[in-house]
């Protein structure tokens, strides 16, 4: 087997050898990882999780240390320090480079192996996550915790769905079933559901197990074809459940040894198709075991009881197992070296018989016929008697050997041979070694029942006399005296059992049932009439010690009883302590690989011998301390010495004194039950135990008379503390009266001082206050004359600014004006030219009316001259003539009129434009009114005065009324335009003329 330490390696190779794993065995390589720091420790492994392809593996130790070993190509690197402990891995993710890890801060994170990158980082559990099943696809992920599980897209790291459950039923595992798309839950209570994963429908529950094989499931298995589950617990019975059928089809009763499950797990076959038969069980004594379901029989198993495991993994294909040791190490399993003995040939059908040479002899020479009828006896020899003889000495050695037969195939006197060659056994070895010898008959039932009866009252405070600094050890210490206690009441009252113990507890830790056997075996065989003085120590055991040590050594002896050293300061120490107080680990177990081989009575003689072997040093020790310090140290002493000395003194002490004539051979435990142990004065145990217990009903009744007489004096010396306490509470009072009168008449002195600092201050305050006014009055009456002198200044500009505006006003005003008289006179011709139209339309139609007049008068004279004998006509003819000549009058005074009218609008044009220009000239003069006198306005001329309405047809009069009522208008409109141009000239005029008085005021 090889062995490789990590050490501070971050990478490098597994194995430097090519591995040859043993088929006893199948270790390929044991994996290590110490510290080289100044205090060296060992970091342990705590979970580890093959990939899909099942040549690589991660694995995790309790500082956050994750390595991954790539068994194909003998490398391992260290890929991440995540700095705290890991509880669960898995490595078998769609991305095959990435891995999930769960902390001990209840925390999942996904890295990378090839970049050694954090992926994702998720949350949401509240306590230890302790599993992790990816989907056959690798896309979802299911954590488990005690109070939940959680499910997982491993593609966005989100978060799914979250099972959630009462308080009073926790979850022992969730997981997928392998190449399906169901998930399993497994509860505290036994009851398994299966739901479907896209939906989290539940497709079914599996019934109740039947009440005679119910157990509590802690661990599940399911086969890869996903039809079988295996489940365990605190049982050697393991249940099989088909999930098609759904029902429980059979029960496996592991063996005795085997009293709890701790993991399962199905070994793959590659030509199984998924159908797994063979099962991995992991039990409460470090052992993994493989049965094949079907012929429940068991295949092989790895571990011992020396080296247990403590969890295992299994590669898909089945190759490896990867199993993490009690002891922090990581194992490599090759599946072909365990099951190659299995897995050979069977033996020819066909053998051939050889013939052996004729100055042989054997049992070949007996030669027999074989015919079709019967079998005829063979023909005897010359030899036959001297072959009968040496069978016969050949039973008689048998019989010898029988006695010497141990179990498991051992043979005691082999051992002893091997002993005395090599002076102690295998390492590897020993243990085994041991339980044969002492043939152990491992009572699982009895021990539990002693077990289970728990701590004896003796051992109750065990800690306070044996402060020792592991917990665990303390704890199976405090188990197996309890056991011994409770097997023989002898235990409970004996004051040296634990140094008797405990080098047994500490060496056989991890499998509590060896070690109270060995210690029970050691105390039947090797501690006999240890108690027959009880509670002194053994005055005859002593006697047999001091007789064969005055028998080899008088003056070592004499040199003892000079110095009034008894047996019980130089012998009796090395017996209550098995001599670990005076030797190492290793010289311990050589000697007693030889104590165990021997006669009890080898025991005694190894404390002779190690007393005569260390004869010079105690020669020379003439204080009784010294003595003491010698038999309850370590010594300068070669064992390989005192075990020489010891066998020699076996072989040369007389029968007489010698202590196997006193003890007895050995005996082992008995099978099923132990034996009673009553080797010891029963009365004076029963009368210390009457003591004792009298003692302790003393001690409690005067424990409770000491707590009531504490409880009073507790009462009154808090009375007295209150009293205390309240006249000091009062004498503070008054001191703080007196200092608080005393601060207030400070306080009264201070706020006096500060008063008058206060009135100084406002004083000068006020002086101050008064020169910012004044430096403001100043400022202010500056700014103010500033001020003014801006106005000035402004007001310069601004007269300057209106001075330009005036000159430019006038100029535009003339300009406007001009554009003016060029409209008028513009729209003078326009009317002109309108007037003219009138004209000539009023006189064409004159013209046709004229024309139709003397049209119709020629008409009339026609008639008159046709019907001049018509007298009546001739009236109408004189009405009509005179009415064309009414017509004829009124249109010549509608042109007079119109005349008349152009020529007033012209007077009344000019006379508003010279009105205007000369106003402009002299805008400050007063205004002028228009008309001077009546003479002016007389000028003008007045249609009515030309009209005459009674003259003129009312047509015409009314159409020449409209027209002059729309000349009327227009004339307006412009005069009302020149009247407002009139007044905005004025109004700046009138301005202009107030401004320089405005400046000199």
């Amino acid at each position: 087997m090889q062995s490789t330490d990590l050490g501070n390696k971050e990478s490098g190779k597994i194995w430097h050898r090519k591995p040859s794993p043993a088929t006893r065995d199948g270790i390929i390589v044991n994996i290590i990882h110490n510290t080289s720091d100044y205090h060296p420790k060992v970091l342990r492994f705590l979970n580890v999780a093959f990939d899909g392809t099942g040549d690589c593996l991660i694995a995790g130790d309790h500082q956050g240390n994750i390595y991954v070993f790539d068994l194909h190509g003998n490398r391992f690197n260290l890929v991440q320090r995540t700095a705290q402990a890991c509880t669960a891995l898995a490595f078998n993710l769609r991305r095959k480079s990435e891995f999930l890890v769960a902390l001990a801060d209840y925390s999942i994170k996904c890295f990378d192996t090839v970049t050694k990158e954090l992926v994702s980082w998720m949350r949401g559990h509240e306590s230890s996550v302790f599993s992790i099943s990816v989907h056959a696809s690798g896309k979802y992920a299911i954590t488990t915790s005690s109070d939940t599980a959680q499910l997982w897209d491993l593609d966005t790291f989100q978060r799914k769905r979250k099972l959630n459950i009462r308080q009073s039923v926790g979850i022992q595992k969730v997981f997928f079933l392998p190449l399906s798309n169901t998930i399993l839950s497994c509860f505290k209570d036994n009851s398994i559901f299966a739901w479907e994963c896209d939906t989290l429908f539940c497709k079914y529950q599996l019934p109740a197990p039947p009440e005679s094989s119910s157990i509590l499931y802690k661990v599940f298995a399911v086969t890869r074809d996903g039809r079988i589950l295996a489940a365990g617990g605190k049982s050697n019975h393991l249940h099989l459940w088909c999930l098609e059928a759904r029902q429980l089809f059979r029960i496996i009763q592991m063996p005795t040894k085997v009293r709890a499950i701790r993991h399962l797990e199905f070994l793959p076959d590659s030509f199984d198709a998924g159908s797994n038969q063979v099962l991995g069980v992991l039990s409460q004594d470090g052992i993994m075991r493989f049965i094949n379901m079907q012929t429940c029989k068991l295949l092989f198993e790895i571990g011992s009881l020396d080296e247990g495991i403590s969890s295992s993994a299994i590669s898909p294909h089945g190759r490896y197992i990867a199993s993490i040791m009690e002891n922090g190490s990581l194992n490599i399993y090759s599946v072909q070296a365990l099951t190659q003995e299995i897995n050979k040939p069977p033996p020819p059908l066909v053998k051939v018989i050889e013939d052996l040479p004729k100055n042989k002899l054997s049992s070949s020479d007996l030669k027999m016929k074989v015919t079709s009828g019967r079998v005829q006896q063979p023909a005897k020899s010359r030899e036959s008697k001297m072959q009968t003889r040496i069978l016969k000495q050949d039973l008689t050695g048998d019989f010898e050997s029988k006695k010497n037969e141990l179990p498991d195939g051992l043979n005691k006197k082999r051992l002893q041979i091997l002993l005395k060659g090599y002076g102690e056994y295998p390492t590897k070895y020993r243990m085994f070694i041991w339980r044969s010898l002492l043939q152990l008959p491992e009572n699982h039932t009895a021990f539990s029942t002693l077990i289970d009866k728990g701590t004896h009252v003796a051992f109750l405070n065990l800690q306070k006399k044996y402060p020792i600094k592991s917990r665990k050890l303390l704890r199976v210490l405090q188990r197996t005296l309890s056991a011994l206690a409770h097997w023989s009441v002898i235990f409970s009252d004996t004051p040296y059992l634990p140094l008797l113990a405990f080098p047994f507890v500490k060496l056989f830790q991890n499998n509590q049932l060896i070690c109270f056997e060995v210690i029970a075996t050691l105390i039947i065989n090797w501690c006999q009439h240890w108690f027959e003085y009880f509670p002194n120590p053994p005055i005859n055991i002593l006697s047999m010690i001091e007789n064969v040590l005055a028998f080899h050594d008088k003056e070592l002896l004499q040199h003892f009883i000079d110095h009034d050293i008894t047996s019980q300061l130089y012998a009796w120490p090395l017996l209550e302590t098995v001599f670990s107080e005076v030797l190492t680990r290793e010289e311990w177990l050589k000697l007693f690989d030889n104590i165990f081989s021997n006669h009890p009575s080898f025991l005694l003689m190894t404390v002779v011998a190690y007393n005569i072997c260390s004869r010079t040093p105690l020669l020379s020790c003439n204080l009784k301390d010294d003595f003491e310090f010698f038999f309850h140290h370590r010594n300068n002493l070669d064992i390989n010495v005192v075990i020489r000395q010891v066998y020699h003194l076996m072989e040369t002490t007389p029968t007489d004194i010698h202590p196997d004539s006193m003890l007895n051979v050995f005996v082992a435990l008995t099978k099923g039950q132990y034996p009673v142990f009553n080797q010891y004065p029963k009365f004076i145990v029963d009368y210390q135990t009457q003591e004792r217990e009298r003692i302790r009903n003393d001690e409690l009744d005067y424990l409770r008379e000491r707590q009531t007489v504490e409880d009073m004096q507790a009462k009154v010396d808090q009375q007295r503390v209150e009293d205390e306490a309240w006249y000091q509470k009062q004498e503070l009072l008054r001191k703080a009266e007196e200092t608080r009168r005393e601060m207030l008449l400070q306080e009264e002195e201070k706020m006096i001082q500060q008063r008058q600092r206060l009135a100084a201050v406002k004083r000068e305050l006020k002086v101050k206050e008064m020169h910012l006014q004044d430096a403001a009055r100043r400022r202010f009456l500056k700014l103010q004359q500033d001020q003014q002198e801006m106005e000035l200044r402004r007001l310069d500009d601004e007269i300057g600014r209106k001075v330009y505006m005036r000159d430019r006003e006038i100029a535009a005003t003339a300009r406007d004006l001009e554009m003016r008289q060029l409209e008028l006179e513009s729209q003078k011709r326009l009317y002109e030219k309108n007037l003219t139209e009138n004209q000539e339309a009023l006189a064409k139609e004159m013209r046709a009316d004229a024309d139709a007049y003397r049209r119709k008068v020629d008409l009339e004279e026609h008639m008159f001259h046709k019907l001049i004998e018509a007298g009546e006509t001739q009236s109408q003819k004189t009405q009509k003539w005179k009415e064309a000549e009414g017509k004829e009058f009124r249109l010549r005074s509608a042109k007079k009129a119109s005349a008349l009218s152009d020529a007033s609008r012209k007077w009344f044009l000019k006379q508003e434009i010279n009105a205007a220009v000369e106003h402009a000239e002299n805008p400050c003069h007063k205004e002028e009114p228009r008309f001077q006198n009546e003479q002016d306005s007389s000028c003008l001329p007045r249609t009515s005065q030309l009209n005459d309405s009674s003259e003129m047809d009312p047509s015409t009069q009314i159409s020449l009324n409209r027209r002059a009522v729309e000349w009327d208008t227009t004339g307006q409109n412009l005069i009302k335009k020149v009247r407002n141009l009139r007044q905005r000239l004025t109004a700046r005029a009138r301005h202009r003329c107030q401004t320089p008085h405005l400046l000199a005021a």
